[in-house]
């Protein structure tokens, strides 16, 4: 039987009966094309001439289903495949998300413009797999074919910060500037606590009051400074012991040095709150908001806040001696959780009462410790007068300004806090910035400092997510481009290499059409 193929390929086949060295006869549909004889299909083997007659029969049914289907005939085609597939290798295939994603965003951002191609691979494992620096060189070698010795990067991190950190913090803040249409009028600054799994201290590692409860780890202090939004402008680092209020004036300095800040109003938590910091303040003209800390505050004050009846979101206001004035905002939501946490607090430290384990070293300030009280030689009770009477302030929350604001504009200002708690939170979490495992002061610096560009690029991907009004979160975007691939291959004849991205899920796609229409 003929079989025309419609391009000037014509295809005999035929059933045929091969004797065995076994005795048994093996029946094949043969094929011939363009003058070449193939094996289409065995059919199988059999002894007796009544099998052999079906086994011919079946051959027939398998030519007429293929004559019946011409274009179908994929003996050849599937062939080729099986060849083709047979010449690629695990080298071939490379994992291309976090370039496509990430390393899109990077170049946006303007971190094009840093010539050092080891910090841009660095930044985008720290994105896509925040890993060690070991397990990087791991990362870049499996999944971008990159093979970067490890001496190598520590060489590169030990000049990284003092080479590159200006340039860093001056993209972030044209980019932060772009982003916000020009307008930094207020800033807001915190620190964090980054800790080592190292227990000896140097001249940068100290161990100090830990914001991760790491209180017996040398740590170091990052202060970061970012915009509406949480958008970045600088860092700093700082000794593992030093007291937190003795940055911000430094800080403030060095980065209005450096960017030629316009005197914006600086907006900060309460543990940035002194004497000296706001005389500081004053004396350089600086606007500010700052969490205050109404127990604190001078009998008569604290006396006239007490004496008002609060009802749920009422706003006082009070003036102060120094021509500043203390706002206090009451919130039914705060008061529940305000009674919830000292709640939970006494019942924890009641269990150490009982455990016997509270010595006087117990005996301070910190969390609810202030709750102790040392009673004759060595016995530590609760103070349950103290706690009963900490009930009138729940639910109060002081801000301290200088400025012309309303109450309730300041109020608003200082509630854009939690986009700076949101930057460590993703910073730690997500990128994981913590534990840091390195000794050297330099390659801290670096690692500070990779993980400072990738929080820029995490931001961007979350600001262009949200104005796409997409479902993805930036967990699952960063998990996404794990799986996104690229196969090079060979052409048989014409031997060019080509690259071919796979198909992607709804999701992957999505993405990568964000990202190409963003970027």
């Amino acid at each position: 039987m003929f079989l025309n193929l419609g391009v000037a390929k014509y295809i005999y086949m035929f059933v045929r009966k091969l004797k065995n060295r076994s005795g048994s006869t093996s029946v094949q549909v043969i094929q011939k094309v363009n003058g070449k004889y193939k094996v289409h299909k065995t059919i199988g083997c059999a002894t007796t001439q009544q099998n052999i007659q079906k086994l011919e029969m079946l051959g027939k049914q398998e030519i007429e289903r293929v004559s019946a289907q011409p274009m179908l005939f994929s003996s050849e085609s599937d062939l080729a495949v099986e060849q083709a597939l047979s010449t690629i290798s695990n080298a071939d295939i490379r994992t291309v998300g976090p370039e496509m994603v990430f390393g899109k965003i990077y170049d946006s951002i303007g971190f094009s413009q840093i010539s050092e191609e080891l910090f841009r691979h660095l930044v985008i494992a720290r994105l896509a797999f925040p890993l060690s620096k070991l397990k990087t060189t791991e990362y870049l070698y499996r999944y971008q074919g990159i093979s970067v010795n490890i001496d190598s990067i520590y060489r590169f991190l030990d000049k990284l910060n003092d080479k590159l950190k200006l340039q860093i913090e001056q993209i972030a803040f044209a980019h932060t500037l772009k982003v916000l249409e020009g307008n930094i009028s207020v800033v807001f600054y915190d620190m964090t606590t980054l800790y080592f799994e190292a227990s000896d201290e140097d001249d940068l590692r100290k161990t100090g009051f830990s914001k991760d409860g790491k209180h017996e780890n040398p740590q170091i202090f990052i202060g970061l400074l970012v915009g509406l939004g949480g958008y970045a402008i600088g860092y700093d680092i700082f000794e593992g012991n030093i007291y937190e209020g003795h940055t911000l004036i430094p800080f403030i300095e060095n980065i209005s040095a450096k960017f030629n800040l316009n005197m914006p109003i600086i907006i900060a938590d309460a543990g940035l709150l002194s004497n000296d910091n706001i005389k500081a303040l004053d004396s350089k003209g600086y606007e500010y908001i700052i969490g205050g800390r109404l127990k604190n505050e001078s009998k008569t004050i604290k006396s006239q806040i007490l004496e008002h009846g609060y009802t749920d979101g009422i706003i006082k206001s009070y003036s102060k001696q120094d021509n500043t004035r203390l706002i206090v905002h009451y919130s039914k939501n705060r008061a529940t959780k305000d009674a919830y946490n000292r709640k939970r607090g006494l019942t924890r430290l009641e269990k150490q009462i009982k455990t016997g384990k509270l010595t006087k070293s117990s005996i301070n300030n910190k969390g609810y410790n202030k709750y102790l009280r040392l009673t004759g030689e060595v016995s530590i009770e609760i103070d349950y007068e103290k706690y009963s009477n900490d009930n009138k302030w729940d639910g109060l929350k002081g801000y301290v300004t200088n400025t012309q604001l309303t109450d309730q504009q300041v109020l608003d200002n200082y509630k854009n806090l939690w986009h700076i708690e949101k930057a460590f939170r993703m910073s730690k979490t997500d990128l994981r910035i913590r534990p840091i495992y390195h000794r050297l002061r330099n390659r801290i610096e670096a690692h500070i400092c990779i993980s400072f560009t990738a929080y820029c690029i995490y931001k961007e991907l979350e600001r262009v997510l949200y104005h796409a009004k997409s479902t993805l979160s930036l967990r699952k975007a960063a998990e996404l481009t794990h799986n996104i691939y690229q196969i090079t291959y060979t052409l048989p004849q014409s031997k060019h290499t080509k690259f071919r991205l796979l198909n992607m899920d709804d999701n992957q796609t999505e993405l990568c059409k964000i990202i190409n229409e963003n970027f």
